[in-house]
Order: structure tokens, then C-alpha cells, then sequence
């Protein structure tokens, strides 16, 4: 193994050099005073504190393009841009319009794409948790925190191997044994310095079994510890439930989301609207798990410089904002019809010049938002000081888990009640929409076609409660869909029909980084590359 796993390795040490904070301190941080802290537990809370540091951080922004790369958050962005649902009403600065435009084929030479930073990034943070759970059988202290940060570690590992796995890896339905033997990525259970000898790919099946293994391992170590979540960026015991929940969603085991699903509910509380109005504040009681940005973590760029439309310091001069065929499917007593601006009248460029901004208002302004069908769900809590938290999950997403599961195993009354248990707090007339819908299980495969069967209402809950938050993309992947964004009427500014029509399109994944192939002698591009891609790919 040569450059990447040299990169990795640097970034990891710099997160084991001098820091004199408290062992103890729950605030993130990404620095930790040598490796020596792995001898006591209480003492490894730093190594936990800086692995959910490096969530929300551009690891290794020498790179370049520092404002695409901010993280997690700005990937769930690129992700969710390349559905149906997110739109972008314009090129602006550039920023993140070439993902939503399907416009980055090439970026897997160059080290500031998406293709290298999200590989990078995935990785660099396993490298972390894997230092961590290297000392699992020689760390002593306090059991209680012991088993916290055992607890963590395996939790993060799983987190990043599924979300690698969906992102380089299409498995389009993966219930298929076919599917599941297609390539899937490296897994490194060690850590990993300069020199380490990097691994093949392996199958889909071998990171499933990985990703499964490790949240297994999380749940039983956070069960036998009373330290429950000592910050909202830590996974609790319900939050690792969750993650088992969505990684069986991805692999059809809709026996283990379920179970899984209803254990993560325990001591969760649905959001009412003054909780969800913006989502944005990790303290709200419908908040399980996020990235508490505070004042003196802010970093150079976030996400919500990209999508709070009214913020003076906005980077894309381009507005996000939802799908007008999505938009028109929600009810008008649905009160999440207001995370998005209604349409105006005359909201043209052309008349633009006429109204005035106080019609429609400039990117980056005080009336940014002021444009037909602009998002204002995912925006700053202070936009001057540059704070605003990113969810990672919500109670809603585990009902609707639970919702898709039990329907999936023909349990319609009980997929009722999880749905009803949410759309009942969205919309007051929701019992009747959801008394129209039919028993079953089939989902419409034209994502713009009618909404008639309970799944069908299923995922358009999905699709509206966690707008952005949760990757459209990773819905399309794994029930196998394909869409087209050119209905009657589209707000979308690019189409990109040609690329996204075709059910487990290689479009729908990215190319492993040329840089890894360069480094990993166990890799080839000519033989483990991902499939080609452009148009009917």
C-alpha cells in the first residue's frame, strides 16, 4: 500500500497529537495526546470526541474545493441532488450543480471530486474508529466507558462501510444473491499506516456481513453500559438500533429493520411542528442523533452556506429547493407544505427586473427564499456566527423504517399505525388520506406516478418528512428504481432523462478514485473499476 493509505495514515496521527482538554470534555475535537490515552477508557472519550469531529469537517482541505467537501452533511447534499425530489435553480457558483447535473464522470482523477473526498473521508474516519476498537482487549478503566467507547467505534465502522458500500457499489434490490456478489469495497478491520498493504475489494456480501457484524457489536456494548448519549453527536443505544434498522432496509432484511426499528422507537417522541419547523437543533426532543456545531467548532464551510438562501455569506448564488411534482402531492393542511416557499406568480427572470426583489429576492440576501417552491427547512440558526446543526437522524425516520418493514411482511395494520402515528402530527385530516390507501406492498416504479398503495404512501412520507436529510438517491438504489425528472411542467434546471431512466444505473454510483488504484497494489482499474458510465448506462 502506498499514497492513499500514506494520506490516511497522516490523518489519523494528526488526530493523536497534542491536546490538553479535559479526557472527559464531550465537546468535539479532533486532536488527542498520543496513543498512550488508549490504555483507560475515560481517557479514550478524546478518540471518540475527535472520530465525530471528523463528521463535520473537510478532512484534508488542502485538497481544494474546501466548500463541496465539508463533510458528512455536504455528501448526504450530494446525494440527495441526484433524485428526483432536490432541485437547484441554477449553476450559480458552481458548487454541487455538476452533482445534481450528473456532470462529475471525470472527477475521479482529480483529488478535489467527490469520487476521492467521499472515498477519503470514509475511510480516514474508519481509520479513527479502528484505532479504537485495536485496543478493545487491553484498555482498562471504567467498565461503564469502556463499553460507551467500544460501543461507538463499532457503530461509526458500520455507518461508513454501508454508506461506501451504497455509493461505489450498486446494488439495486439487493436481494438478489447475483447483486450481492457484485464487487464491493475494501474492509479494514486494523488500523492503517504508511506501508499497510491495501486489500482488495472483496463482494457486497462481505461489507453487508461487516456493517452487520460491527452494529451487532455496538448494540451489545452500549447495553451493557449506563452512560446513555453524553453528547448529541454520540450514538445511544436507540440510535444503533436505527443504524441496524437502515442497513437491513438496504439488504431486504425487513425482519431485522423491524425488530430493530422497534427497539430504536423506545423513549423516542414524534416532533410536533414548532420541533420540526426547521431541523436544525440537535436539542429538539425528536432529535436522536446530530452534529452539534458550536460557536468556537465552526468551520470554514458548511453546508448550509449552500442552502440557507436568505444568508449574506451563501457560496452557490443558486437556491435549493423541492421538486414542484413533489410539492404538488402535499396536502394543503399538511404543515410541511411551508418548508418550502409556495409558487409565485410571474417567477421568471424577465419579470424578475419588473417586480423587484421584494417579488423575488437574490440569492444571498435577506429575501433569498422568496422564490417559487425555495427550501427554508435546512437553514442556519445563526446564520452571523455561522452555527446550525446537522440531523443525522430523527424519531420520524424510525417510525417510517417500521412503516416500510411491517408492510413489506404484509403487518398492514400495524404499518397503519406507525404511519398515522406521524401523519397525524403533519396533518390534521390525515386519517382519512391514509384510509384510502390500499393493502399493499407494491411500489409504484414510476416515482411520479400515482399514490395509491400504502407503500406508495409510505415512501412519499419518506420522501417529504426527510427531504434532504436522508439521500433520495440511497431509496432509488436499494428498491431498485429509476426516474425521470422531465414531467409536465418540471422545475428542474437539468433533466439529465438520458441518465437516471434506467433501473440500477451505473450513473446512480461513483467511480472508485484513481488515486486508490495508484496506491493499492491489490487493486486494478483496468479489472475493479465500476461500470461505465453516461447515457443508458
Amino acid at each position: 500500500m502506498k499514497k492513499i493509505f500514506a494520506i490516511i495514515a497522516m490523518a489519523a496521527l494528526t488526530l493523536f497529537a497534542g491536546c490538553n482538554k479535559d479526557y472527559l470534555d464531550t465537546n468535539p475535537t479532533d486532536q488527542v495526546s498520543g496513543t498512550s490515552i488508549f490504555a483507560d477508557a475515560e481517557n479514550a472519550m478524546t478518540a471518540v470526541n475527535g472520530m465525530f469531529r471528523l463528521l463535520y469537517v473537510n478532512v484534508g482541505s488542502s485538497a481544494g474545493w474546501a466548500s463541496e467537501n465539508s463533510g458528512l452533511p455536504a455528501f448526504i447534499l450530494v446525494q440527495d441532488l441526484k433524485g428526483e425530489d432536490h432541485v437547484m435553480d441554477g449553476e450559480g457558483s458552481g458548487w454541487f450543480y455538476y452533482d445534481y447535473a450528473y456532470n462529475t464522470f471525470g472527477d475521479f482523477n482529480d483529488v478535489r471530486g467527490h469520487q476521492t473526498r467521499m472515498w477519503y473521508f470514509f475511510y480516514t474516519v474508519i481509520c479513527q474508529a479502528n484505532y479504537i476498537i485495536a485496543n478493545e482487549e487491553t484498555m482498562e478503566g471504567d467498565p461503564d466507558y469502556f463499553h460507551y467507547v467500544m460501543g461507538q467505534a463499532y457503530a461509526v465502522r458500520s455507518f461508513c462501510y454501508m454508506w461506501l458500500v451504497q455509493t461505489f457499489q450498486q446494488n439495486g434490490g439487493a436481494e438478489g444473491s447475483e447483486t450481492r456478489q457484485l464487487p464491493g469495497v475494501p474492509i479494514y478491520t486494523e488500523p492503517t499506516v504508511a506501508g499497510s498493504v491495501g486489500k482488495g475489494r472483496g463482494t457486497v456480501q462481505d461489507v453487508y456481513e461487516q456493517a452487520n457484524k460491527d452494529i451487532e457489536a455496538a448494540i451489545e456494548h452500549l447495553k451493557k453500559t449506563s452512560l446513555t448519549q453524553l453528547h448529541k453527536s454520540h450514538i445511544s443505544l436507540q440510535v444503533a438500533y436505527g443504524l441496524q434498522a437502515r442497513h437491513a432496509l438496504v439488504q431486504q432484511d425487513f425482519e431485522t429493520a423491524l425488530s430493530a426499528a422497534k427497539e430504536a422507537m423506545k423513549g423516542q417522541t414524534i416532533g410536533t411542528w414548532d420541533d420540526i419547523k426547521t431541523v436544525n437543533d440537535v436539542s429538539k426532543k425528536n432529535v436522536m442523533w446530530g452534529l452539534s456545531i458550536q460557536s468556537d467548532q465552526v468551520t470554514d464551510y458548511c453546508v448550509y452556506e449552500h442552502m440557507d438562501a436568505d444568508s449574506k455569506t451563501t457560496y452557490s448564488a443558486a437556491r435549493h429547493l423541492i421538486g414542484n411534482w413533489l410539492y404538488d402531492q402535499i396536502p394543503d393542511t399538511d404543515s410541511r407544505k411551508a418548508w418550502w416557499t409556495a409558487p409565485l406568480e410571474n417567477d421568471t427572470e424577465d419579470e424578475k427586473a419588473v417586480v423587484g426583489v421584494n417579488k423575488w429576492g437574490d440569492p444571498g440576501t435577506e429575501q433569498g427564499s422568496i422564490r417559487s417552491w425555495c427550501q427554508k427547512k435546512l437553514v442556519f440558526i445563526d446564520a452571523a456566527s455561522g452555527t446550525g446543526d446537522n440531523i443525522l437522524m430523527r424519531a420520524e425516520e424510525i417510525y417510517l423504517i417500521a412503516a416500510e418493514a411491517a408492510c413489506e411482511l404484509g403487518q398492514y395494520a400495524d404499518a397503519r399505525k406507525y404511519l398515522n402515528s406521524l401523519g397525524s402530527k403533519r396533518d390534521n385530516n390525515y386519517t382519512a388520506r391514509l384510509d384510502g390507501m390500499k393493502d399493499d406492498k407494491t411500489l409504484n416504479p414510476n416515482t411520479t406516478g400515482a399514490i395509491s398503495t400504502l407503500m406508495d404512501e409510505i415512501f412519499f412520507q419518506r420522501r417529504v418528512e426527510l427531504w434532504s436529510e436522508n439521500p433520495r438517491l440511497f431509496d432509488i438504489q436499494r428498491r431498485g428504481l429509476c426516474f425521470n425528472r422531465a414531467w409536465s411542467g418540471s422545475n428542474h434546471t437539468a433533466l439529465c432523462s438520458d441518465l437516471t431512466s434506467k433501473p440500477a444505473s451505473a450513473n446512480f454510483i461513483l467511480w472508485i478514485p484513481k488515486a486508490e488504484f495508484d496506491g493499492n497494489e491489490n487493486m486494478d482499474d483496468k479489472k475493479d473499476q465500476n461500470p461505465s458510465q453516461g447515457k443508458g448506462k
